[in-house]
């Protein structure tokens, strides 16, 4: 493969901003979904009447990162064919498992005499976990948002493979073709996006977490 300094710079400017938009599509719309799955379920699996079905749920979401992204959209490719949809579906399932996992164990480490306390000042069940507990667990479940962010912006990647389009379509085209500063310009992409959404994420777990707690 050849590179040259003037090519990469064609590729980083005018070759690849056409595909960061949807790549960010990519990531930020399975992200949500993921959250507003994730996170209720999280919450319910730490309820008493539900702690007894925690093992299969959860079961269910490890499925979702331990099956591949692109066997996933093999088992949707009869119902959806190929391209942005399937790849949605398959980025969604990837990014629950972080965000789940870290709403149990954020929940779970409110101390007990804490929400003892609340009760003892008259709260409900549901003041409780809307007052207490979700604020006080809500910087680990930040975290698992972050670790899921950067997860599904790497692996967004290979929704070019199926037609979905993003920064792996630059990237698989540098392979396809042999031109070693698409590779670099695509990867370089995904990084920044990786970065500015960890960043991002960061500076809202400081502004929502307790003074006490920082």
């Amino acid at each position: 493969m050849n590179f040259g300094l003037d090519r990469f710079i064609e590729a980083m400017l005018y070759r690849s901003p056409p595909y960061i938009l949807e790549h960010v599509q990519l990531v930020l719309i399975p992200l949500g979904i993921a959250a507003a799955i994730a996170f209720p379920a999280g919450v319910l699996l730490t309820r008493p009447r539900f702690r007894r079905y925690t093992g299969r749920v959860m079961s269910v979401f490890n499925a979702g990162q331990t099956i591949p992204p692109l066997a996933v959209i093999a088992l949707f490719f009869p119902f959806l064919g190929l391209g942005y949809r399937p790849a949605l579906i398959a980025l969604t399932l990837y990014a629950l498992l972080p965000i789940a996992r870290n709403t149990l164990a954020g929940l779970a480490g409110v101390p007990f005499e804490v929400k003892e306390a609340a009760r003892g000042m008259g709260m409900t069940g549901w003041q409780v976990l809307t007052q207490v507990e979700v604020p006080l667990s809500l910087p680990v479940v930040i975290s698992g948002l972050k670790t899921s962010a950067v997860l599904t912006a790497g692996t967004a990647a290979l929704a070019a493979l199926v037609g979905g389009k993003g920064m792996g379509a630059v990237i698989f085209a540098g392979i396809n073709f042999f031109r070693v500063e698409l590779i670099l310009a695509g990867t370089l992409y995904i990084g920044i996006m990786a970065l500015c959404l960890d960043r991002l994420l960061s500076f809202f777990e400081s502004r929502i977490t307790p003074s006490h707690m920082k």
